[in-house]
């Protein structure tokens, strides 16, 4: 049996208990008093989180547990991303849009897009891990800090809308790409690794005399044809009829190479405004994309009838679409501001604590999972009839994909 002295002490513990909780929430109460809750931003009620003594034994926990250590990665971007969001967002437009531009002049005009199968598998693992590891997660959830515990609020529509935008940005892209293939009257649109490009060209025959009836004259008119043939007359030989449709697909695929490189502009400004990290690998994923993109492009206007030289300015062109969409993504946070930002009042959109900046960061996951998959992926499944080429070169592929992903988990 339990004596009374236990019962009296148990009953001690019980009242303190309740005298404790109480004195608690009255000073919860007493901290709120006056203070519409409805009207708290999220950085003011996860203010008031961290006053609590719980959340600070937490986050003494957490700092104990993990202390922190600047990696080599982490040294490098801070080297690259010294400046503010709006400021690194503007240098990562310039790496991502430089360097591969510049790239495009050791390129030889009559290069094979389909010899970049590797680079686009690489490519392709680095824009997905970007989005599965990081973009998802920060959309949803936040991103995570050494010296605190964060929470997550859960408000009515927030990850619907969130989702919505999602959709948006794939559905952009799939329109984008629609159209294209429609413009050019369903001969291919814009594709992101730009595999094969096949030419309809008609085959133009020429003399070099007059036109000569029966076998035994073509015989005899062979050699002084191959006589008349003369260095002057070489450089003509290259030349052949482009197709008109090729030419309008050239042009209507520097009209997409644009678009494209705006939504480039608007995922450096959003990521960059999300957290450093984020823009950092986003900035990474971009330019390992850009790289079989830019070449791939290149190839395509060689084809469609431009110059070396016009090709390469045409990029520069399409490249400052980059640019143009950093601006605007920048000016959509700075304006209309984002969740995180201080000093907005009011409800967000439809009631949740979402603003229209923070729109733009699933907007672009859903542009890269597109890129990364709708885009891309029927590419390389394309095989040949020889299976044990086409085995290494899926072997290849697929070590090149988990090599993208993977530098996105470093």
């Amino acid at each position: 049996m339990v004596s009374r002295r236990n019962k009296t002490i148990a009953s001690l513990s019980l009242f303190l208990a309740v005298w404790a909780w109480n004195a608690s929430a009255a000073a919860v109460k007493g901290e709120t008093a006056g203070v519409d809750v409805g009207a708290l931003s999220s950085p003011q009620i996860e203010e008031q989180l961290q006053n609590c003594s719980l959340v600070q034994a937490l986050n003494a926990h957490k700092v104990a547990s993990s202390p922190s250590g600047s990696s080599l990665t982490s040294k490098i971007f801070a080297f690259l991303f010294p400046g503010s969001p709006a400021v690194n967002a503007l240098l990562a437009t310039l790496y991502i849009s430089g360097p591969p531009n510049f790239l495009l002049a050791l390129c030889p005009p009559n290069i094979d897009p389909s010899s970049l199968s590797v680079m686009v598998a690489f490519a392709v693992g680095g824009l997905l891990g970007d989005t599965l590891f990081h973009l998802l997660p920060e959309i949803f959830l936040g991103e995570d800090e050494h010296d605190k515990v964060k929470f997550v609020m859960v408000e009515p529509n927030k990850n619907l809308l969130l989702g919505v935008a999602i959709m948006v940005g794939f559905v952009t892209f799939v329109a984008m790409d629609k159209s294209l293939r429609i413009a050019t009257g369903g001969e291919g649109g814009h594709d992101h690794s730009h595999g094969h490009v096949h030419e309809k060209t008609e085959p133009i025959a020429t003399t070099t005399g007059t036109e000569l009836n029966g076998s035994k004259d073509s015989v005899r008119a062979r050699k002084p044809a191959a006589k008349a043939s003369t260095p002057s007359d070489t450089p003509r030989e290259p030349e052949k009829e482009i197709n008109p449709s090729v030419k309008l697909g050239g042009y209507l695929n520097l009209i997409a190479d644009f678009t494209h490189n705006i939504t480039d502009g608007l995922a450096m400004s959003s990521s960059f405004y999300a957290s450093p990290t984020i823009g950092a690998t986003t900035t990474v994923a971009v330019f390992f994309h850009e790289i079989p993109h830019e070449v791939g492009d290149f190839a395509l206007l060689i084809q469609s009838g431009f110059s070396k030289r016009a090709a390469m300015g045409a990029q520069f062109v399409t490249a400052l679409g980059a640019l143009l969409g950093t601006c605007i993504g920048i000016a959509i946070q700075e304006l209309g501001g984002n969740s995180a930002s201080e000093g907005l009042e009011g409800p967000g959109l439809f009631g949740t604590s979402l603003r229209w900046g923070d729109m733009l960061l699933p907007f672009t996951a859903g542009t890269f999972l597109y890129v990364g998959t709708v885009a891309v992926i029927p590419e390389l499944l394309e095989t040949g009839p020889e299976k044990g080429k086409e085995l290494r070169k899926t072997i290849t592929q697929f070590a090149a994909m988990f090599t993208g992903a993977g530098i996105m988990l470093a």
